[in-house]
């Protein structure tokens, strides 16, 4: 079992930057970052590999956010640059201790974190 813990959302305006945090309970092998908006399915924004550091991106944010994670501390980061109206969301972490592979696909995460709000306004 892994607990994870989201934090760092919050209401911003268009163009602004956010750095959300997953801190992990103990270390996991597989970790993204989803979001979900009403009425959308959840979809994955990033993901890494702890072990290479291999990345993954969405196309909509490719360029704007960066995923990262200390493994010392057992914490996944994910920094959000310009910012806009449509990447208001629910933010969430999930996990797992096997690589389940890229794109990240929800299914594939067993753990998942609470969510954290991101609200951008235009």
């Amino acid at each position: 079992q892994v607990q994870l813990v989201e934090s760092g959302g919050a209401s911003v305006q268009a163009g602004g930057s956010l750095r959300l945090s997953c801190a992990a309970s103990t270390y996991t092998v597989s970790m993204g970052w989803f979001r979900q908006s009403p009425g959308k399915e959840r979809e994955g924004v990033a993901a890494i590999y702890s072990r290479s550091g291999e990345r993954y991106y969405a196309d909509s944010v490719k360029g704007r956010f960066t995923i990262s994670k200390d493994n010392a501390k057992n914490t996944l980061y994910l920094q959000m640059n310009s910012l806009r109206a449509e990447d208001t969301a629910m933010y969430y972490c999930a996990a797992d201790f096997k690589w389940v592979g890229l794109p990240p696909n929800k299914y594939s995460y067993p753990y998942w974190g609470q969510g954290t709000q991101v609200t951008v306004s235009s």
